[in-house]
């Protein structure tokens, strides 16, 4: 456990909390964050999780964005769902693209978990992504992603990282509830 991983784990935390709430500041916690584990995943040879944090970046800057200017005349963007078809299609793009990364990472890396760790990076694109549009299902797969995190980690002696996956995946729960909450009113719609 190193300062860094303390650090970036209570910015995780943060992140998260404010996440659930809806609250705009989930997205700059969340940049210093991913920034952070860019250079934590990449010691621990997590590369794909390294990548994934490059990648995270960009999804901080488009959340934040998308999450003011997103919704309807350019105001906040409303909790939204996918119709079974979508949601069926992103599950497939999981699967898929999990088993792909995967064996590029086994095959072109001396990556540690190189099939465990694509279906953390590969899943959690696929929740951000959603998370980023405001679908209430993107919280179903950061529970997955949460679930198969916490092995991950813990495999790699990340154990406060291990132990924050374990607090998101709390939190992964109760956002989903408090989202499906959200999608009671009226005024929300399939996405």
């Amino acid at each position: 456990m190193s300062p860094l991983e303390i650090v970036a784990t209570v910015f995780g935390l943060l992140s998260v909390a404010l996440t659930v709430r809806q609250n705009i500041w989930c997205w700059p916690t969340g940049l210093v964050q991913v920034v952070l584990y860019i250079f934590i995943f990449y010691q621990a040879k997590l590369y794909s999780d390294s990548i994934l944090q490059v990648l995270y970046v960009v999804f901080q800057f488009y959340g934040w964005w998308h999450w003011l200017h997103g919704g309807r005349e350019r105001t906040s963007a409303p909790v939204t769902r996918l119709r079974p078809q979508a949601l069926s299609g992103w599950i497939v793009v999981g699967i898929i693209g999990s088993l792909l990364w995967g064996s590029v990472m086994a095959r072109f890396t001396d990556a540690a978990l190189p099939y465990p760790d694509a279906f953390v990076v590969v899943l959690s694109l696929v929740a951000q992504w959603l998370l980023t549009r405001k679908v209430l299902e993107s919280w179903h797969f950061w529970i997955a992603v949460d679930v198969l995190a916490i092995g991950v980690y813990a495999l790699k002696r990340l154990y406060l990282t291990s132990g924050l996956y374990a607090v998101f995946l709390v939190l992964a729960v109760l956002g989903l509830l408090a989202w499906k909450k959200e999608l009671d009113r009226p005024c929300t719609r399939p996405a």
